[in-house]
């Protein structure tokens, strides 16, 4: 059973995140021969002032 975690910002549509889900679960199959009912994949969406690059937290950019 493949577990796939995802983290990304929060800000996708709701549409994005199902087609990125289709798309990963398509590709875990296709590469491990698991059957996609059997493959998890886990977002975890961080808001933009949880998150830094460089010491600059994403909220602060311009």
């Amino acid at each position: 059973m493949p577990i796939v975690h995802i983290d990304l910002i929060a800000g996708r549509s709701q549409e994005q995140l199902k087609h990125l889900v289709e798309d990963v679960t398509k590709a875990v199959s296709k590469n491990t021969g698991a059957p996609a009912e059997h493959i998890h994949v886990i977002l975890n969406e961080m808001q933009k002032n949880r998150y830094s690059v460089g010491g600059v937290l994403k909220s602060d950019e311009q």
